[in-house]
């Protein structure tokens, strides 16, 4: 029985392991890093191919990866259970990096920034994610709260939830968030209702709703920036 190609089997100069040792990580390519983690091949393919395989399906984008399902990762040959799920931790690291730079000295006064900072985290999810962020008197991040995960609409969507956590905190302003999975950010009848109510509580707790933001894929929906707050 032949036995998989390994790294080991690639001229020094070629094996990631070594690259990284005397080049940094910096220097490797995008399939080369996941070669790190797959480790062997197949007796088709290296580790790294297999690498390069999986990338050219997810369209050479590795935070890609985080759209794939196990089952998914699991019908590459030579990815088992074991390497499918450390290539889900992979992406989800990834996308957790890229969110890495919240902290108070954020202002999230403008919403193309605020849409940035929650992109990543937000537009991967297959179900609606409903999020308050709470803010001081400068529009600097407090701390945040993921209120509801299913459909947004009033009836599930608690006003009392929303400022509790933001009174807690002494907020002086919240903006609301949440995704569509569809891709397209267009407010809904029921996201318009959320809005209004929201901000009626807000107003008379003296805590401003400064914005109502929908992330949709690579694209929002500003309520602030549409007038309707």
């Amino acid at each position: 029985m032949q036995k998989h190609l390994t790294v080991k089997e690639l001229p020094k100069n070629e094996r990631p392991y070594e690259k990284c040792m005397y080049y940094g990580p910096e220097a490797l390519t995008d399939e080369e890093l996941l070669a790190i983690f797959i480790r062997t091949g197949t007796k088709k393919c290296t580790s790294i191919e297999l690498g390069k395989k999986i990338l050219q399906n997810a369209n050479h984008n590795l935070m890609n990866l985080y759209d794939y399902s196990l089952q998914t990762l699991m019908e590459y040959e030579g990815i088992g259970k074991v390497k499918a799920i450390q290539l889900k931790c992979i992406a989800e690291i990834s996308k957790r990096i890229a969110n890495v730079s919240r902290n108070m000295d954020i202002c999230f006064s403008a919403p193309d920034a605020v849409a940035a900072f929650y992109m990543e985290k937000l537009r991967h999810e297959p179900k609606e994610h409903f999020v308050v962020c709470m803010l001081d008197s400068k529009c600097r991040y407090l701390g945040e709260r993921t209120l509801t995960i299913g459909s947004v609409n009033a009836s599930i969507v608690s006003p009392r939830e929303v400022f509790i956590h933001a009174l807690t905190l002494q907020a002086v302003s919240i903006i609301i968030l949440h995704n569509h999975p569809s891709g397209r950010p267009q407010p809904s009848r029921e996201d318009k209702q959320v809005t209004d109510c929201i901000a009626q509580c807000g107003r008379m707790l003296q805590v401003e709703l400064s914005d109502h933001i929908i992330i949709g894929d690579h694209n929002y929906y500003s309520f602030r920036e549409k007038g309707l707050l």
